[in-house]
């Protein structure tokens, strides 16, 4: 998602002296926007990335010309630490939308940038601000590389896109990779105070009744752009309703959202997160999908809500469905992928998928039963025939040499001990007989046969 609700499109680059996003002040523009933090110091969350002598310290208050990859979940500050940079630095920005951009827009801010750092009347340099940078095809992030190697452009990209995956590695080594996180509710907290009494915001104007903050932070999900949308919304209709209190009713009638009871921070949160994956363990796909819904409505982060859908598939369903867990994490990038509201669709998917799944723990058992046993100190040497042989001398103190390789057994499967003498023999997985593994249940024991037929 674009960081765009922070920005105004069509607004010509400003120029020298400081020029950026946060000075848009007037009171047309958006409370999200008119709230946009001036400097570092009025930054909420991302204390990691603010303390003394941190790199984006010293390229905003030491000046010094850096390169910023700016990696991060929507309404984190991506943007604003952007303009801070401009801001704070006496730089010109110019912003550019990967959405809309092509390589002819690139080399035009990098020549422009050029004749700006030879002006005659006194270099101005520039901060580029490319948003959703992963939305760029590889020609148009390599037209960025001559601007950024040799410093024509501050260039600041945001994603919301592993870089890793989604950045060409030349321009990721000429960045500093910065990690944005997901602001608490605390964070939110502080915003929506400030955004009430600050004369930028709402000025005093109205109160915000302590029911509908709560639920504020519920649906902002960590969201500061969404948490200061939602607050403006509601700050009209009770301007329109000439109240001096923004209560629950005038927030929902305004977000058109309904108040679910469910306390994100406190017991509600883990009560219906565990009735969730209970119901999904005991095949109740219908309760199963009554606790996601109610997830949902409340606002609840729906990467938690993906990650306890992983954890399940793996721990309650197994090898009963050994395909649950790619429907699992298959359900958790299409969160990161597509986000709200249609990711509801795939968690949606993922619970049905694996409420019906046929159940089985025995994978969960058998990895704790073996981390017991090796807490417990049941460890053993390897056996010699399983040890490196690749290194000069290995094979003269026996390392490697009565190793039987699998492959030149027709059945697959050599009779030769794998175990540490002191736990061979024990077996780890049992395996039900439910779903898909009924056959892993028959393949394990004709296996452990052979294993175990050594004379």
């Amino acid at each position: 998602m674009s960081e765009g609700l922070f920005d105004l499109p069509g607004a010509p680059a400003p120029a020298r002296g400081g020029g950026s996003l946060a000075d848009v002040d007037h009171t047309a523009a958006p409370l999200a926007v008119r709230m946009r933090p001036r400097s570092l110091d009025e930054l909420v969350g991302q204390q990691h990335l603010l303390a003394p002598g941190s790199p984006l310290r010293r390229l905003v208050e030491g000046d010094q010309p850096m390169s910023l990859l700016l990696w991060g979940p929507p309404g984190t500050g991506k943007t604003t630490i952007a303009a801070v940079v401009s801001h704070q630095t006496n730089r010109k920005f110019v912003e550019l939308s990967a959405v809309t951009a092509g390589v002819k827009d690139v080399r035009q801010v990098i020549d422009g940038a050029r004749r700006d750092l030879a002006r005659p009347g006194g270099a101005v340099e520039t901060v580029l601000f490319i948003d959703e940078v992963h939305r760029f095809t590889k020609a148009q992030q390599d037209a960025l590389l001559p601007g950024v190697e040799n410093r024509w452009v501050t260039l600041v990209a945001a994603t919301t896109e592993n870089p890793f995956f989604s950045v060409i590695s030349p321009l990721l080594s000429r960045s500093l990779l910065l990690t944005l996180e997901s602001l608490t509710d605390d964070d939110i907290g502080e915003l929506l105070t400030r955004a009430l009494t600050d004369e930028r915001g709402l000025n005093g104007e109205f109160e915000l009744a302590e029911d509908a903050r709560d639920h504020l932070l519920r649906m902002a999900g960590g969201d500061a752009r969404r948490a200061l949308t939602y607050l403006e919304a509601a700050a009209g209709g009770a301007r329109a309703k000439e109240a001096s209190t923004i209560d629950l009713e005038t927030l929902e009638t305004a977000v058109d959202q309904a108040a679910v009871r469910y306390d994100r921070a406190g017991d509600q949160h883990y009560d219906v997160a565990s009735a969730l994956i209970k119901s999904i363990r005991g095949s109740d796909v219908d309760a199963a999908m009554h606790y996601l819904a109610r997830m949902i409505v409340a606002g609840e982060d729906p990467r938690f809500i993906a990650r306890r859908l992983v954890i399940s598939a793996s721990e309650d369903i197994g090898m009963g469905d050994p395909t649950a867990l790619g429907v699992a994490v298959a359900a958790a990038d299409a969160v990161q992928l597509i986000g709200m509201p249609e990711a509801r669709i795939n968690l949606a998917q993922a619970v049905v998928a694996l409420a019906l799944a046929p159940k089985s723990n025995s994978v969960i058992t058998a990895v704790d039963a073996a981390i017991a046993d090796v807490k417990a100190g049941k460890i053993g040497p390897v056996p010699s025939h399983l040890r490196d042989a690749h290194y000069a001398g290995a094979k003269k103190i026996g390392h490697g040499s009565s190793y039987q390789y699998s492959h030149n057994d027709p059945r697959g499967v050599v009779a030769q001990q794998y175990a540490p003498d002191v736990i061979d023999g024990t077996d780890y997985y049992t395996p039900t007989r439910r779903g898909g593994e009924a056959a892993y249940a028959d393949r394990v024991d004709a296996i452990r046969k052979i294993l175990r037929n050594r004379k």
